[in-house]
């Protein structure tokens, strides 16, 4: 082995550390207790003892109504949160009968074209009691409408369901493409969202600013930890310039971070990101709810790390990136299935990510104690140095005149590119081994079993659709979505439109239309 090791932001790890690598570490300032400034070591004060993170996992795929047997399956294997993929159809903006959306009706995710999908997704579903993540950006608005509208038709309160929409659109022009506006367009659409649920959807999580997909095209931690926080600090300046207080919705801004293999940096990535948004909402925006300051996160297992060769590998690798987001303090967590890298997870394969999830959590000890790494000095040395590393990515940023811009200007999708590029190479010269791809193969894998897509399904998707919209009254379709251009056209909330467009049976894609009449569409 070299003498030369890294870790995948490059940080070079020494053969051994000891208090002299901690030489004017001050604990009261760096680190304080859990549950207190700066939060290096957690959100709260007893962190698991008390109550284990939200075993959120990942489910949509088909239909509405698969999705939902899905969730009922999950909820009863001991989920304690519900998570929804949708189909790039629902996350582009496009109905089921669109000539875009051909082929790729519910292949990635569960298709949503109107409120008659959204009851059948959530049929029976404990609105009041179960929290629910929904991975949407650019629709995200139409969603949640849609959720707030079947909750109060089961008589709960817009005020008593909790969840998250991610309405994450920065990180889709630097990273994963499923945009639809232009990106300032996109940012008055997002808070928008912040402003109507501190008024009517109190306990929803307004965004979830994601690193995660970041990660997945390529960047390293310090990258995903330091282009996600300007992304934030992009959000918070717009909701200001927007008019709203910055105590009125940062207590509902949470981010989602990603979890490889690197275990010891993964570690110190969750602990430093939770240091700077702090320093940042403290010192920079001047929160004086203590809630506006604290970086709250979800952390589902990497994507890119899951291999095709030998699946079974993947089982150890999503259970040690699941103890590396215990270990680094996550409020929620989804573990991906082994055979991902092949297909949507069949049943067998979620079942067994959730009894990751819930082996680390009433098995391992790791949930006895807040932060059980504090102190290390490898961890502590760590967390330091990537801090320092993604301060001085953000300090770049700012000098560009802050994430739109850098956007525009392309700083962090070509950042990524290079250090996806260099990690790849890395594989193919043999100097990063990847267990069953460049060492230790095997010749007779055999052939694995994988989630099974039904062809008739986008047919059946487009018959109910098309059904729909024939019962429904034109007249007050095309008034309401009158209403949604003519509130475009000025700095009216959305919302509002766009809910009741929604109440008179319009669809996803047809409000997705009448913003893209006047919005126009992101061409980079």
């Amino acid at each position: 082995m070299s003498d030369d090791i890294r870790t995948d932001s490059g940080i070079e790890i020494k053969p051994l550390y000891t208090a002299t690598d901690l030489a004017g570490f001050d604990a009261t300032t760096q680190l304080g207790e859990p549950g207190k400034p700066p939060y290096t070591r957690g959100v709260y004060p007893t962190m698991y003892r008390g109550k284990l993170w939200t075993m959120r996992q990942y489910a949509g795929f088909g239909t509405a109504e698969s999705t939902n047997e899905r969730f009922k399956f999950l909820l009863g294997a001991g989920q304690t949160g519900l998570s929804c993929a949708f189909d790039l159809p629902t996350q582009m903006g496009y109905d089921s009968d669109h000539p875009r959306a051909e082929g790729e009706v519910g292949k990635v995710g569960v298709a949503i074209d109107s409120m008659a999908d959204m009851r059948l997704l959530l049929k029976d579903l404990p609105l009041d009691k179960v929290t629910t993540s929904m991975t949407i950006n650019s629709t995200g608005a139409i969603l949640l409408l849609m959720y707030e509208l079947v909750a109060e038709e089961q008589g709960v309160a817009s005020t008593a369901i909790s969840g998250t929409i991610q309405n994450d659109l920065l990180k889709e022009y630097i990273a994963r493409g499923t945009y639809v506006y232009p990106p300032r367009q996109s940012m008055r659409i997002i808070t928008d969202i912040f402003e109507y649920c501190a008024k009517h959807v109190p306990k929803w999580n307004t965004i979830s600013i994601s690193g995660y997909h970041i990660r997945e095209a390529g960047s390293t931690a310090v990258q995903e930890i330091a282009f996600t926080i300007a992304n934030g600090i992009a959000y918070v300046e717009a909701a200001i310039a927007a008019g709203l207080d910055v105590d009125d919705f940062a207590p509902r801004l949470s981010f989602f971070w990603n979890a490889h293999n690197n275990f010891f940096e993964e570690v110190a990535k969750f602990r430093a990101s939770r240091r700077i948004w702090y320093r940042l909402m403290n010192d920079r925006f001047k929160a004086k709810k203590e809630s506006s300051k604290l970086l709250r996160f979800h952390t589902q297992t990497g994507g890119s790390t899951l291999t095709a060769q030998q699946p079974e590998n993947n089982i150890v690798r999503v259970a040690l990136q699941s103890m590396a987001a215990v270990m680094g303090g996550t409020q929620s967590l989804h573990t991906n299935g082994f055979d991902e890298a092949l297909s949507l997870p069949t049943e067998r394969a979620a079942r067994i990510a959730l009894r990751t999830q819930q082996i680390i959590g009433y098995e391992s000890g790791i949930a006895d104690t807040p932060d059980p790494l504090a102190g290390s000095y490898l961890v502590e040395t760590l967390t330091d140095e990537i801090e320092r590393l993604a301060l001085e990515y953000i300090a770049r940023i700012d000098e560009m005149g802050g994430a739109v811009a850098a956007i525009e200007a392309g700083y962090q999708m070509d950042e990524i590119e290079q250090a996806a590029y260099e990690y790849a190479k890395s594989i193919d010269d043999d100097e990063r081994v990847i267990v069953g791809v460049n060492k230790f193969g095997v010749d007779d894998d055999p052939e694995p079993e994988v989630f099974p897509i039904d062809p008739a399904l986008e047919r059946g998707q487009k018959k109910r659709l098309g059904e729909y919209k024939a019962a429904r009254d034109q007249t007050k379709v095309t008034a309401a979505l009158d209403a949604v251009v003519a509130a475009a056209k000025t700095s009216d909330n959305l919302l509002y439109p766009m809910k009741e467009a929604l109440r008179a049976d319009a669809t996803l894609g047809e409000i997705s239309d009448a913003l893209r009449g006047v919005f126009g569409i992101y061409q980079p």
